[in-house]
């Protein structure tokens, strides 16, 4: 059986009652990623998950991950290794991008959707630079979810994970 997440709003955000809201499906999404120094970020991983709103719920549909191979001419160095915790010889077995982001994207088969990241200008740029590859991911509308907890509660400080 697929996981499913209570939706508890606050009082007077009634979510699961809005048609507009129940009516699509939330895909949470996440990059790893290297950042070569004068290129643009260079994604070496992805997961995603896809939820729909039933009955004050969000149920999995459907998960997707996977590693990315990195072009040959960016290192993954120690640093990103501790970071990640993803090594180069994992990378060397991946799929690359145009594969990966070509099989997320084919998952995509029952729109609307809305992409849902944590900070996230990080995976925009990643999906934007590998749009060739996957069109409708690319052209899905993104939620950043530190926007998002910003508008709802605004008095959260500007500390750790709420920058």
């Amino acid at each position: 059986m697929e996981p499913t997440y209570q939706l508890t709003p606050r009082p007077g955000m009634e979510l699961a009652a809005d048609s507009d809201f129940t009516r699509h499906t939330f895909v949470v999404i996440d990059f790893e990623g290297l950042t070569p120094v004068g290129r643009s970020p260079v994604p070496i991983e992805v997961a995603a998950v896809a939820l729909v709103p039933k009955d004050g719920e969000l149920q999995e549909t459907w998960r997707f991950e996977s590693l990315i191979r990195p072009p040959a001419d960016v290192p993954v160095t120690a640093f990103d290794t501790r970071q990640t915790g993803i090594t180069a010889a994992m990378l060397a077995r991946a799929a690359g991008p145009e594969h990966v982001m070509a099989t997320l994207d084919a998952l995509l088969d029952a729109p609307p959707y809305r992409l849902v990241a944590h900070g996230a200008g990080t995976e925009a740029t990643l999906i934007a630079h590998q749009a060739a590859h996957c069109p409708a991911l690319a052209a899905t509308p993104l939620l950043d979810t530190v926007r998002l907890a910003r508008t709802v509660y605004p008095e959260l400080p500007r500390t750790g994970w709420m920058r």
